[in-house]
């Protein structure tokens, strides 16, 4: 997300014709859009993406799990001797 942000950014300071970066060539303001494209496939095929995905699911179900047993009042022991 960084490199599209960054390249978005860059391109539009280089088609307004800001001052350093106008004169910058066009695979140099192009390449953190390349690095985007880049990184989305090392991360879709390494299964870093899905990795992260399982890991929020997994957070969330821990956090609902945690908060159905504070509903019931079986919460956790440390927190009832308070």
């Amino acid at each position: 997300m960084w490199f599209v942000l960054i390249g978005v950014v860059v391109l539009g300071l280089k088609l307004l014709g800001v001052a350093p970066v106008a004169d910058w060539s066009w695979l140099l303001v192009l390449s953190p859009l390349g690095l985007a494209v880049a990184w989305w496939a090392w991360a879709d095929s390494s299964g870093y993406t899905q990795r992260k995905a399982m890991q929020r699911l997994d957070d969330r179900k821990a956090a609902r799990r945690e908060r159905s047993l504070e509903a019931l009042g079986q919460g956790d022991a440390k927190k009832k001797r308070r």
